[in-house]
């Protein structure tokens, strides 16, 4: 089996209570809300691979902070090693889709339960710490 091996970053960032989210413009999970965050581009380290992705999908400038935890996405065609990240905005804070997101919103942590999120993403919140 020829499957693909990746690395990708997530950023976690809350403020008031509310999660930064993206809607995902391109497959994997077109049309379901996310962390921003994508792949690690060869040379890139992985915070200045989070520090790219929250500009490029969110148009937020950010220092990256501590690592949350690692997650695997493994399916027949793709492994993929992902890194979140908690997160600090330093500008601007209300967030614009770009890149392949098809929106980014702050989401009040008390309505993830409503959204259609990327598999796996509320529970990994909730193991980490970050939602109850």
């Amino acid at each position: 089996m020829n499957s693909e091996i990746a690395v990708a970053v997530g950023g976690v960032a809350i403020v008031n209570d509310a999660i930064l989210l993206i809607k995902r413009g391109t497959e994997p999970s077109t049309g379901l809300w996310s962390v921003p965050g994508g792949r690690v581009e060869t040379g890139e380290t992985l915070a200045e691979a989070i520090v790219r992705e929250m500009a490029e999908e969110a148009g937020l400038t950010i220092v990256a902070g501590p690592l949350i935890a690692l997650v695997e996405r493994i399916s027949s065609d793709r492994h993929l090693l992902i890194a979140n990240y908690h997160v600090d905005i330093i500008g601007p804070t209300t967030p614009t889709a770009g890149d392949d997101a098809a929106g980014a919103a702050w989401v009040p942590l008390t309505q993830l339960g409503a959204l259609d999120l990327v598999p796996g993403l509320l529970d990994y919140l909730r193991d980490n710490g970050i939602v109850r």
